[in-house]
């Protein structure tokens, strides 16, 4: 361990009242079985996941007010209560669907539910969201195309009730991806009534309104503060919620959300630091379920010297405290990504690297580069994931200063992380931490090494790379191609090292007063199954 000590970056203290005025403004817990208060510390900065910069808090606005045409089904999850099964596809707003004997149409047959104005769901208002979520760009129509939607022309209603898509080639990501957040289904009468010549697609409406078909509409939104839902009851595509309305409270103090969750204001908290999460198992119900596919990683932007050098990033690679951070930063919760000692034969995503803490490494490789004097570079970390973020990063801060790498912390405001990270991708030396939704190595690969994707935060780009991954994205997991394929993803991605893997996260939340809670890949809060105790 290191000077500096778990004690600087984990202790909390004792919680006073004065400390805690966001109480007095909660809902009381005594309120009743008819409301659910969680509570957050990140925050919702919009209510369109296909707004151009639509943060990961505001994913769950499209999970719990929309539907989409067929979901994950559920099984029981190591870490308490249930998780997705990504095995199981199971009908949403489509009841039934059939797949083409040569897998290029898919022809799914809706249920009868009505959208929360009253009026009927169809195929037409199926199309028009899916020309939506590839015509806007950016983020949505990306992820459209991990299943091989990419133009309007392949959407067709064939009748209200029928719904087709054409692929232009089979995939096996196609049917998945349907179940992902981004193909929600709007009511595409209001939305064209509120959209303009300058905004064909209604982004600023739907930045601030929800018009879907799911369990729950936004009543009220004050970004920075609170968001409440207010329960659809003639939701058709799945059980009716418990709750009648359900309040997300932003509480950026992790202190102040441990002690809500205690006190019992609020009955969720959800995504709490692993500190937490480790000391109020003994007294709560919490759940903590490592995340598929999800690295927390070391970000070294590619388009920023002295990041454009290999020695440099390697060098950087072999100076990191691997072990302090994850007994620091996670509590040990999760699973290390560094010192893999033996060559794997398998493809199991994320593995662990052959990269480990030495130091004399990481100066023989500086000392090899265009830097060999060392360099200053700022460090940019998100405030809205202080409690891992900032003591990895003072850890690595101390570390790199032993090989002449001078570090200034930068900490971003939450609401502007996504948009400076991914979005304009202008920050040389970060933390990120990415967690792909579809559970295969080359759909990781798709998203955070394609050049120009969004989670491609360090702007990586490798000839290779681009042509591996067009190549597998869509093929069975079973072609011969694609185990070779994806190890030389791996091979070249961890010695060109674009992003240095630390560990595998947890999720982590607590319940007091409530039950029924469902982990999902995307990372948010599903409210629909959750039930008083």
């Amino acid at each position: 361990m290191t000077d500096v000590s778990r004690r600087r970056f984990l202790q909390t203290g004792a919680v006073t009242a004065a400390t805690l005025p966001f109480l007095r403004a909660l809902p009381a817990a005594a309120a009743g079985d008819d409301v659910l208060v969680a509570v957050n510390g990140q925050t919702i900065n919009s209510l369109d996941l296909h707004r151009t910069g639509t943060n990961r808090p505001s994913y769950q606005v499209a999970i719990n007010c929309y539907d989409r045409l067929v979901s994950f089904g559920t099984k029981p999850s190591s870490g308490g209560g249930l998780e997705f099964d990504y095995s199981k596809v199971e009908p949403e707003l489509a009841e039934s669907w059939t797949v083409s004997d040569d897998g290029l149409v898919l022809t799914f047959t809706l249920r009868d539910a009505t959208f929360q104005d009253g009026s009927p769901v169809t195929a037409a208002d199926v199309k028009w969201s899916f020309d939506r979520a590839v015509s806007l760009g950016g983020f949505p129509a990306v992820q459209m195309k991990a299943g091989g939607f990419t133009r309007p022309d392949q959407f067709a209603a064939l009748d209200d009730k029928t719904f087709q898509i054409t692929l232009d080639f089979p995939s096996k990501l196609a049917i998945p991806d349907l179940a992902v957040p981004i193909p929600f289904v709007i009511n595409s009468k209001v939305a064209m009534a509120n959209a303009t010549a300058d905004d064909p697609w209604a982004t600023e409406y739907l930045h601030k309104n929800t018009i879907g078909s799911g369990a729950f509409k936004v009543a009220r939104w004050t970004p920075g503060e609170q968001l409440v839902y207010e329960r659809f009851d003639d939701w058709a595509s799945g059980p009716t919620p418990a709750y009648k309305r359900v309040v997300i409270r932003e509480v950026p103090s992790s202190a102040t959300r441990r002690a809500v969750i205690e006190r019992g204001d609020a009955q969720v908290s959800f995504n709490i630091p692993s500190k937490d999460a480790l000391e109020l198992s003994e007294k709560l119900e919490v759940n903590s379920t490592p995340i598929a596919n999800c690295i927390n990683c070391i970000g070294l932007n590619t388009n920023f010297a002295p990041f454009t050098d290999s020695d440099v990033r390697k060098a950087v690679a072999y100076a990191i405290p691997y072990e302090s951070i994850f007994q620091v930063a996670a509590y040990g919760r999760g699973a290390p990504l560094w010192g893999e000692e033996t060559e794997r034969s398998d493809i199991a995503w994320p593995r662990k690297t052959g990269y480990y803490e030495d130091l004399d490494k990481a100066k023989e490789h500086l000392a090899k580069s265009g830097y060999p004097d060392g360099f200053e570079v700022p460090f940019s970390i998100s405030l809205n994931q202080l409690d891992w973020m900032e003591p990895a990063a003072l850890l690595i801060q101390e570390s790199l200063a032993k090989i002449g790498i001078t570090v200034t912390i930068d900490k971003i405001p939450g609401a502007d992380w996504r948009t400076a990270s991914l979005v304009e991708k202008r920050l040389a030396f970060h933390l990120e931490g990415f967690g792909g939704w579809l559970d295969t190595p080359d759909y990781y690969f798709f998203w955070a090494y394609k050049d120009g994707h969004l989670f491609n935060s360090s702007n990586y780009r490798n000839e290779e790379i681009e042509t591996l991954v067009d190549t597998t994205l869509h093929i069975p997991v079973d072609d011969p191609a694609y185990t070779p394929n994806v190890k030389r993803m791996f091979e070249i991605a961890l010695d060109e090292l674009p992003r240095i893997p630390l560990w595998q996260p947890a999720l982590n939340v607590a319940l007091n007063g409530a039950d029924d809670y469902e982990f999902w890949f995307h990372r948010q809060l599903d409210v629909r199954p959750i039930k008083p105790v």
